[in-house]
């Protein structure tokens, strides 16, 4: 009975996200590098639906999260969340931008075209919109990992050092400044320079939290 379980078992786990627990507590945070050269203003992205390649630099003067996401991850539920952190935080000048990525778990498998019906109707559901822009399906670590990616990792360590099975990872070279999960994220100040980076252990509450107080520290500056 065991032997037939198990199959169905740990495939009912791989779409929910299962990563294998820590051996010990981590960092869930870490302050970026204080000499980082260059800014995202350098780079670009198309969007989801393949219209438009948008310049980084549209966000001069905004502050900049970076999220990796996909739709068939238990953290799938942190969209809705991270929808609220975009209506919250707007007025203090966040911007939230979700980069969909099959790297992990292989939880976004879809097109492009079938990832908004996916977030809509199936994860989380329930009519789901995005009010934060998505922009196309791609790697985030390894041999094609997009550019902005290459930056943002390099300009600020990993919280964690422990870079998960691969049995659930999916690209080469493996580096230590790698992206472990979907739902990681990055946040850039006003001036296009990385400034913290959170592991997808981080609750969006903490996020927030985080981001509330970097915000007040640079009110007494």
């Amino acid at each position: 009975m065991t032997g037939q379980l198990r199959p169905s078992f740990l495939f009912s786990l791989l779409l929910a996200g299962f990563v294998q627990p820590d051996p010990k507590p981590e960092k869930v945070k870490m302050n970026c590098y204080k000499d980082v050269k260059g800014t995202i203003y350098d780079y670009d992205a198309l969007t989801l639906n393949g219209k438009e390649h948008i310049q980084f630099k549209k966000y001069a003067g905004k502050h900049v999260l970076f999220v990796n996401v996909a739709t068939y991850c238990g953290l799938t539920a942190q969209y809705p969340e991270l929808n609220a952190l975009q209506e919250e935080l707007k007025p203090f000048g966040l911007v939230i931008l979700g980069f969909p990525c099959n790297q992990f778990g292989k939880q976004e498998p879809g097109e492009n075209s079938e990832i908004l019906p996916g977030l809509r109707y199936v994860r989380p559901g329930g009519g789901y919109i995005p009010n934060f822009q998505l922009f196309e399906k791609g790697d985030v670590n390894g041999e094609e990992e997009q550019k902005i990616f290459t930056f943002l990792k390099h300009s600020c360590p990993h919280p964690s050092d422990i870079l998960g099975s691969s049995r659930y990872i999916f690209w080469e070279p493996m580096k230590v400044h790698d992206i472990r999960w979907n739902f990681e994220k990055f946040l850039v100040g006003s001036d296009g320079i990385p400034v913290m980076r959170w592991s997808h252990r981080a609750p969006v509450s903490t996020v927030k939290a985080d981001i509330l107080e970097y915000l007040k520290q640079l009110k007494t500056k």
